[in-house]
Order: C-alpha cells, then structure tokens, then sequence
C-alpha cells in the first residue's frame, strides 16, 4: 500500500510500519503526472492499470482536484483459496469476512480460477472497481475462463448482480464488498434462483454482521418475538427474544483472521442462532 498526499512525503505501508520514500514532499505535478498514467478515475474515485490487479484511490479537495492518492497492490496468490477447495465442492455459498487488506479479494480471485477451470464451472465475476479481474476490457488471467461483468456505477452493482442471473445463465456469481441492503436484497434474489454465491462483506466476524442493519439479511434477518410466559420460562428468557428471521442467504461463512488461518462458520443459520441466544458459535479454525 502506498500513500502520496500533497505537501507530504510519499510512504509505503506495510502491516509493520511505514517507510518514507522520498524525503521531497508531493507535488500537484507528482499528482498530476500519476493520476494521467492510470486508467480513467469512475465515481468511486478508484482506477485501475490496464492488466494489472493494481487500485489508484484518489483523495479530493472541494473543487475537485486531486490532493491524494493511495496505490494498492493486488496480486494474484496461488493456492490461496486451498482452504476452502472442500466447502466449494459440496457447491454451498461462502461469504468471506475480514478487516482490510487481509486477503479477501485475493481468495475470491483463486477462487473464481479454481471453479472456472478445475470444476469447469460457468462463473461470473461482478466486478464493480475493476478490483478482482484487473483494469481492461480483457479479465487478469488470475480468475482462470471466468468472465467478468463491469458495473459503470458502484451505486449499480445490485442491477448487475441480477442482471448477470437473468442474461448469462451462472452456475457461481462472485462478488467483492456487498455493502448496501440492495445488494443484499439481489444477493438473495440470486441464491433463490439456484446460483452459489461467494462474496466479501464489510466486517471482520458473523457477530459484526448480525449488528449491521443494512447487512442483517445476509444472514437471515433479526425479528423481535414475544413469548407467552409459559415459553418464556420453559427457555429460561425474558418474553422478549430475537429470533432469525428466515433462512440466510449463505450457507458457509469464513472469518479470515490472515490469509493463512481461517475461522469457518459450517453452518451460517446455527452460528446465527447462537449468536442471538448470547451463546458463542462453534467454529473450525483453519
């Protein structure tokens, strides 16, 4: 990861530290020159390298103008997907969890390889900042024969979702980052249709996820149930109890603590169900 702000020294992040590049503080023409050898900046402010895994953030001012921007490195990783090759072969959705930078996107790409062309799967790849497959109209080779569907617009991404269902006949859809309730909303719409899913989501365990309203519905849904006081003292509750509210969109989720350890919620609706009985869920560490 790299960070040029102007009037700053560049510096280059890494998990244990930063180091400055350059003692000479960024100018607007360092900026300038930059930003004019990278593809074209969308909405989100994000571009890409023609071939290349790379993401340009850009930091603006008021105005408009570039006062920032942040390089990260993608990097296409074999064998990064090797410790979920079991969980994609019985053909269950898979929802990847984790803080950033700790290999998410990495492991979808792997994935999508994996599923393309060694289960000879016909998968799509929802690809919104040009993050998984690369800058380009021609997808990085790191996703093996899967194709990639772009989305002009970020705020588009849950038209695509389904838009990809209904046109290209998917047996996997992949995405990188749901984020918003209209992707969850696509989201199940596409696990109703009979298509696996595997996606990331914003928040490092399940727990985060069953607190955040917009993305409550990945995982079934939070409803508020009154017992009768019969029930409520032959579970031992108060009256009132949360209960999940229907099936979750994905079977299996992951919690990735590094690239290399995994935590793996088997079955996503009885962690859930756990979770909201304040009782902590069973997990395979990997």
């Amino acid at each position: 990861l790299g960070g040029d702000d102007l009037g700053r020294p560049p510096l280059a992040r890494f998990p244990g530290g930063d180091e400055v590049i350059s003692s000479e503080a960024v100018t607007s023409d360092d900026l300038e020159g930059a930003a004019a050898k990278v593809g074209e900046f969308g909405g989100d402010n994000r571009a890409g390298i023609d071939g290349c895994l790379h993401r340009i953030s850009a930091i603006r001012n008021r105005s408009g103008k570039i006062v920032g921007l942040t390089c990260r490195v993608g990097r296409a990783k074999g064998g990064s997907a090797a410790l979920a090759r079991d969980l994609l072969a019985s053909g269950e959705s898979m929802l990847l969890m984790g803080r950033p930078g700790v290999g998410k996107t990495t492991a979808i790409r792997e994935i999508c390889r994996y599923l393309a062309d060694e289960k000879l799967m016909r998968v799509v790849v929802i690809d919104t900042s040009n993050e998984i497959a690369g800058d380009g109209d021609v997808p990085h080779p790191a996703i093996g024969g899967a194709r990639r569907m772009q989305v002009a617009d970020a705020a588009q991404q849950h038209r695509v979702m389904v838009e990809a269902v209904q046109n290209h006949m998917p047996e996997v859809i992949v995405i990188d980052e749901i984020g918003t309730e209209l992707e969850c909303m696509a989201a199940r719409t596409i696990s109703q249709r009979g298509v696996t899913l595997i996606a990331t989501a914003h928040g490092n365990t399940l727990a985060n996820l069953v607190k955040n309203p917009s993305l409550v519905d990945l995982v079934g849904g939070i409803n508020t149930v009154t017992l009768g006081d019969d029930e409520a003292r032959r579970r031992g509750t108060n009256k009132s109890v949360l209960e999940r509210e229907a099936a979750p969109v994905f079977d299996v989720a992951v919690e990735m603590e590094t690239c290399n350890v995994w935590r793996v919620h088997r079955s996503v609706a009885h962690s859930v169900d756990q979770l909201l009985n304040e009782v902590q869920p069973v997990v395979e560490l990997r």
